[in-house]
């Protein structure tokens, strides 16, 4: 298995492949705490973060959103107090797309730091 969270998201246009059932059993094995979900028929992958307080919750969002920022890849962000639910889906596709595990993995990796 190679490391999502030192990968690079490519940039990805209306046409580029959502990932296959294959590939998303090997991927969600590497971002074990993500589930898929699908919400309006668009596979979505989320997990919900628990923190002490609403400060600890509104850092957490505001590193995530540095990461997506530098990668150009924006996740759906819900802050509230004590905890912050991170979805990601690639719109162009309307589905799940390689980025989006890379995306998981580098927002693990913003918990890791922590």
């Amino acid at each position: 298995m190679s490391d999502l969270k030192q990968q690079t998201c490519e940039a990805c246009n209306a046409d580029a492949p959502q990932v296959t059932d294959a590939e998303l059993a090997e991927l969600i094995r590497e971002i074990p705490d993500w589930t898929p979900v699908v919400r309006d028929g668009v596979m979505q992958l989320e997990r919900v973060f628990k923190f002490k307080n609403f400060k600890l919750a509104l850092a957490f969002t505001n590193r995530v959103g540095e990461v997506a920022e530098e990668a150009f890849h924006h996740p759906t962000l819900v802050t509230e107090w004590g905890k912050v639910t991170v979805t990601w889906w690639t719109h162009a596709i309307n589905g799940l797309h390689k980025n989006d595990f890379i995306m998981a993995a580098k927002t693990d990796a913003v918990l890791d730091s922590e």
